[in-house]
């Protein structure tokens, strides 16, 4: 072999191993790269979605901030309206003001002339006063001595009403004896008397007692209303008194809507209220109810 064929081989073998360091290291730099290359993938995608995000965040930012704008600039327009308002009002409330207190310099002047006026009429003030003072220490006094007879009349329909109530009961007894008699009297063909009817039937009106003289009512023509009713002792006030004509043992009837309601004899009459008895009764006398002598 010659010394050429020889300087060949070695060179060829230098070649190769050459070639083989150059493979094995572009593979192994290759193998890198692609490593760095997925790597700087990953980084770009994730840094593409923090991007789509941010800018998400963004575009609602700014339709915020584009609300919140369009909301201040309406609120402005609200503050800038009612501003004029308030400008106007204010304007009204100078130009009362200003009336006002021309009314006020005039009725200055009228309140000076009032205040000399008054003062000359104070001592006919303190007289009329005093003979009011007067008039009402008699009217308290006869207002009392009113209760008292009121007080005393409650009293006396109260026994009244009691003593009914009993003659009632003993009416109801009498008819139960007088019915008990006659079962036992009909086997042998005999009745006792008829018996007498427990509810007591209503008697004309008159007097609440002898003593009292019932005037003649037939041409007087008095009108008044119900003032006030004392259903449980049968009393009703009446809003005419000796002023206008009553007098004790009148008898006025009662009406509502032309329809009749009862009866009222009169036994205490006072100058502006007379108090009754209720006869006759249809239905209960209210407050307001029309009284009049003739129906």
């Amino acid at each position: 072999m010659s010394i050429f064929t020889k300087i060949l081989i070695i060179l060829l073998t230098i070649s190769a191993i050459f070639l083989c360091g150059i493979v094995v290291t572009y593979v192994a730099n290759a193998d890198n790269y692609r490593q760095k290359y997925d790597e700087l993938r990953v980084r770009l995608d994730q840094t593409r979605q923090k991007l789509t995000a941010a800018t998400k965040l963004a575009n609602e930012k700014a339709d915020e901030l584009k609300q919140i704008n369009q909301n201040l600039n309406r609120q402005i327009a609200d503050l800038k309206m009612q501003n004029d308002q308030l400008k106007v009002s204010f304007n009204n409330a100078e130009r009362e003001k200003a009336t006002l207190l021309q009314k006020v310099n005039n009725w200055t002047s009228i309140a000076k002339d009032f205040h000399e006026t008054n003062q000359q009429q104070e001592t006919l003030l303190e007289d009329t006063l005093n003979k009011l003072n007067n008039i009402e220490v008699a009217k308290i006094k006869q207002e009392k001595e009113l209760k008292q007879t009121t007080k005393t009349l409650f009293e006396k329909m109260a026994v009244i009403d009691s003593l009914q109530k009993e003659q009632r009961r003993l009416a109801e007894e009498k008819a139960e004896i007088e019915q008990r008699l006659n079962q036992i009297l009909m086997p042998t063909g005999k009745t006792a008397a008829a018996p007498t009817p427990v509810t007591l039937k209503s008697e004309a009106a008159r007097p609440a007692t002898s003593a009292i003289e019932t005037p003649v009512a037939e041409n007087i023509q008095l009108k008044g209303k119900v003032s006030k009713v004392d259903s449980q002792n049968g009393l009703v006030e009446i809003s005419i008194g000796t002023a206008d004509g009553v007098k004790t043992g009148m008898r006025f009837h009662v009406i509502r809507k032309d329809a009749f309601i009862s009866d009222i004899l009169i036994v205490e009459v006072d100058t502006e209220q007379a108090v009754g008895v209720l006869e006759i009764v249809q239905q209960q006398p209210e407050v307001g109810d029309v009284v009049t002598t003739n129906f």
